[in-house]
């Protein structure tokens, strides 16, 4: 998850997935790296904190990630990443 630290999107999105049981998010804090945000931007094609991947795959942002949850589709992409082989 690309995020910074004072961001409440990022913060309702990191309460989300530990209520999910996802407890080791990879943070990576665009305001202490900015060269990251670059990064950020090239992989998504978007600006704004946060962006969030599951299991490789780029699900988007805060509003995106609840969006998901309501649907019903949170718990089966949190489910296939977690039982995804690490390479």
């Amino acid at each position: 998850m690309y995020c910074t630290a004072t961001c409440p999107y990022c913060r309702s999105a990191e309460r989300l997935l530990e209520r999910k049981g996802v407890l080791d998010v990879e943070r990576v804090r665009v305001d202490l790296e900015p060269a990251r945000r670059a990064e950020m931007m090239h992989e998504c094609g978007r600006r704004t904190v946060p962006q969030i991947w599951i299991g490789g795959r780029h699900v988007g942002g805060c509003d995106d990630l609840h969006a998901l949850e309501e649907a019903g589709e949170l718990d089966r992409l949190l489910a296939a990443a977690a039982s995804a082989p690490v390479s």
